[in-house]
C-alpha cells in the first residue's frame, strides 16, 4: 500500500474511565488485502488481536470483520468485536441505529448501543465438564492443587475456552502460571480462571498457550461471554453484574454482563479511540 494508506484506529475496550482495558488495532476499509498481509500486520502490532473491516457478504450485516492474533485467525473474539464496532461507527458516521450487525466467521453477531456497546454472546460450540486429562494439565500449568478447582467447564464460543472456578478472587490474583506452559496440549489452548470477591464480584484471568510460552490476555470479551453463560446457567451468578479483569497486569477491565428475559446474554464495556491515523501495508 502506498500513498495516504488505510484508515486506522487503536481502540481501548473494557477500560474504566481514563484507566485502560485492552487495546485492539483496527484497519478500516481493508478489502483487497491478501491473507498474508493481514497476518503479517497482526504479528507486527504485537497486540492480542488486530482486526480488518470489510464489506459484508451476508444479508443483514453492516460490515464484516476478520480477527487475527499474532499467529492465527479467530472466528470470533469479544473485545475486537466491540472495538471494531466502535471504529466502524466513527469511520462511517452511522450513529442513528440502536443496533448493528457484525459478520465474522462465527456468524452474525448483534451489537447494541446505549450507555456502552454490548454484543450478544454467541452460542457455545463446546460445553460440559472438562476431562481429567485437561484438568491435570491445567493444575500443572497453574501450579495449584486439584482440590482447589471448585468447578470447571468448556465455554468455547470460537476460541476454545476451558474454564475453572477457584475458591476466591484472592487465589485467582495470586496465580503464577508456568512460563513455558504445558507441552502436551494438542493445539492452542485458551484457559479462563475465575474467583469471586467477598461481595460476589468475579475476578477473571485469561491464559493462552499457543506455539510458545503461556501469556495472559488483559481483558477478554469472548471468555466473559462463555463464563457468563456457564455461571448464570448454573446459578452461581445472577445478572446484571460487572466482572473485573486485568488487575494482575495493572489494567482496569470492567465487563458489564446482562441477560434478557429470553435468556440472551449481553457483554458490554467502555470503548474509546486512543490512536487514529493511517497505515501502509
Amino acid at each position: 500500500m502506498s500513498g495516504s494508506g488505510l484508515r486506522f484506529a487503536q481502540v481501548d475496550v473494557f477500560g474504566d474511565g481514563q484507566d485502560y482495558g485492552n487495546p485492539v488495532a483496527v484497519v478500516i476499509d481493508a478489502d483487497g488485502l491478501a491473507d498474508a498481509q493481514l497476518q503479517r500486520f497482526a504479528n507486527w502490532t504485537n497486540l492480542s488481536e488486530t482486526t480488518f473491516l470489510l464489506p459484508p457478504t451476508r444479508g443483514g450485516a453492516d460490515y464484516r470483520v476478520r480477527i487475527f492474533t499474532t499467529s492465527r485467525e479467530l472466528p470470533f473474539a469479544g473485545h475486537p468485536t466491540l472495538g471494531s464496532a466502535h471504529a466502524w461507527l466513527e469511520a462511517n458516521g452511522r450513529r442513528a441505529a440502536d443496533r448493528i450487525v457484525q459478520e465474522c466467521d462465527a456468524g452474525l453477531i448483534e451489537i447494541r448501543r446505549g450507555d456502552r456497546l454490548a454484543f450478544a454472546a454467541p452460542p457455545l460450540i463446546r460445553s460440559g465438564p472438562l476431562d481429567e486429562g485437561t484438568l491435570a494439565d491445567i493444575v500443572a500449568m497453574l501450579r495449584i492443587g486439584r482440590e482447589e478447582i471448585v468447578d470447571h467447564a468448556w465455554t468455547a464460543n470460537g476460541p476454545g475456552w476451558a474454564a475453572v472456578l477457584l475458591e476466591s478472587a484472592e487465589r485467582v490474583l495470586a496465580l503464577d502460571p508456568v512460563g513455558g506452559g504445558p507441552t502436551d496440549f494438542a493445539g492452542p489452548i485458551d484457559l479462563g480462571v475465575v474467583g469471586l470477591h467477598p461481595d460476589g464480584t468475579p475476578e477473571i484471568r485469561a491464559f493462552v498457550v499457543e506455539d510458545g510460552p503461556c501469556w495472559e490476555d488483559p481483558v477478554t470479551g469472548s471468555l466473559n461471554a462463555g463464563l457468563a453463560q456457564w455461571l448464570l446457567g448454573s446459578g452461581r451468578l445472577t445478572a446484571p453484574y460487572v466482572a473485573r479483569q486485568g488487575t494482575a497486569l495493572g489494567r482496569s477491565g470492567r465487563i458489564h454482563i446482562d441477560r434478557d428475559a429470553d435468556g440472551a446474554v449481553w457483554v458490554g464495556g467502555q470503548t474509546r479511540t486512543v490512536v487514529e491515523g493511517a497505515v501502509r501495508l
